[in-house]
């Protein structure tokens, strides 16, 4: 069965121009609490939210949707997605929703359920799920004594501060560190600060004002310009920029230049590896990591293990594998041993960890190995997929002979936004422009030919 709402990432889209409604979300809200409804127990859901201006809006129609259904609602309010991932589990709660559309502008929203376990739902979970909202079972509901109750955690930020602030070295201090921090005007908006602050940084914050509209707007870590200007203004020693749900993050360096996340993922592998803190060799990340990254893992005796794009196949992955760490290029970064999703903040902190030991700059400490280029491009769709057509699969298959094995092609549709992205990764820079242009114009050509 084909997932309709479901996604790579949880549920995903426009709001009010698209699926995504207050009625989407209070079916949501029915289907997943009668599928996490087990057992005689009381049953409980936690939901946190980004800034957005929906959030009130959705929040309100899957709190209606889960106490229909007999679940308590504890609402944590703005929190990041790791944290509602964490708090999941702590709490002993059946199930887990975040709202976000993380690095999508405020008009998009969506939903990111987690287990009990603190996991991402499962495949078959979510089809569960699905297949309810369609049914005629749906609006089945039990008597009116088992209505669930909802109300407010006021003090579900400082868990998770105090959470995020165990995997930091009990020996460090930040103190001597000059931190730009910008929180994309996001979930992240009040926690971020407040923990680097509190492990003694000096903290400069930007995109920290949010009016449920500004979320990641010119700001976060897909608009880094301002957190860059700043960082060389105020000579700070290192620049964060979280997204919208402070799953992920980016890294500028003293000299306002961006760190490829296949770097900072590298860096924190490399010092778990010296300090024995790896399960195994089996070292996981996405199509998307760089042949660079593969070899210089090689070359330290780690295995590099690819999987789909997403952080929820990392964490697949990482389990099948007894892993503990996972990473995208993107910023998505995975470590078992302090939570169970991506954690943008944590990342920064064993980021921050490794400046404090070794006391250079950041931009010596991640010249780790130089990176294969890469010519990305990214090409708007509308309605159907343009990698079903056989003259753009022609095209791909000849540029991968053209290439052989100097490098390798990743042509993908996005599992967030409409849009098909292109890699083309090869020594030969000429090479992988070239091959990136003409599979991009078969696409482009056959846009234009159905519109």
């Amino acid at each position: 069965m084909i997932k309709k709402f479901f996604g790579t990432d949880g549920i995903r889209g426009t709001v009010n121009e698209s699926f995504l409604t207050a009625e989407t979300a209070l079916k949501l809200g029915i289907a997943a609490g009668k599928v996490f409804t087990r057992g005689p127990h009381i049953h409980r859901v936690v939901i946190g939210k980004d800034t957005r201006v929906s959030g009130y809006m959705l929040e309100t129609a899957l709190t209606s949707g889960f106490t229909s259904v007999g679940m308590d609602v504890f609402l944590f309010g703005p929190l990041p997605t790791p944290a509602v991932a964490y708090l999941t589990q702590a709490l002993r709660a059946d199930l887990g929703v975040m709202i976000t559309a993380s690095h999508n502008t405020y008009e998009d929203n969506g939903f990111k359920l987690f287990g009990p376990d603190g996991y991402k739902l499962s495949d078959e979970n979510e089809l569960e799920i699905e297949k309810l909202i369609l049914s005629d079972d749906l609006l089945k509901f039990p008597k009116s004594k088992y209505i669930g109750k909802a109300k407010r955690i006021d003090d579900a930020q400082a868990r998770y501060i105090e959470y995020a602030k165990r995997s930091f070295p009990k020996d460090k201090t930040l103190e001597n560190i000059k931190i730009v921090l910008d929180c994309a005007n996001g979930a992240s908006y009040k926690v971020a600060p407040e923990t680097f602050w509190e492990l003694g940084a000096n903290v400069i914050v930007i995109g920290n004002q949010p009016n449920g509209k500004n979320i990641n707007f010119n700001c976060g870590s897909t608009s880094t310009d301002n957190l860059k200007a700043k960082v060389i203004k105020e000579n700070a020693d290192i620049g964060i920029a979280l997204d919208g749900d402070a799953d992920r993050i980016v890294i500028i360096d003293e000299k306002g230049d961006e760190i490829d996340g296949n770097l900072l993922f590298a860096l924190i592998v490399k010092n778990m590896k010296e300090k024995e803190l790896l399960n195994n060799k089996s070292i996981i990340s996405t199509i998307m990591a760089n042949m660079a990254l593969e070899k210089y893992l090689s070359e330290i005796n780690l295995d590099l293990i690819r999987t789909s794009v997403g952080d929820r196949y990392l964490v697949e992955c990482m389990r099948e594998n007894n892993s503990n760490i996972g990473g995208e290029p993107s910023g998505h970064i995975v470590m078992s041993n302090f939570g169970k999703t991506g954690d943008g903040l944590i990342a920064a902190l064993q980021i921050l960890s490794i400046m404090c030991s070794d006391q250079r700059p950041i931009s010596e400490i991640v010249n780790l190995f130089k990176l294969y280029p890469q010519k990305n491009i990214t090409i708007p769709i509308n309605g159907e997929d343009p990698l079903t057509d056989k003259n753009v699969q022609n095209i791909i298959k000849e540029q991968e002979n053209i290439l052989g094995g100097s490098g390798r092609i990743i042509v993908r549709k996005s599992g967030t936004e409409p849009i098909v992205r292109i890699m083309v990764e090869c020594l030969e820079v000429e090479l992988a422009n070239k091959a990136a242009n003409q599979i991009g114009d078969s696409i482009k050509s056959l846009i234009n030919k159905k519109n």
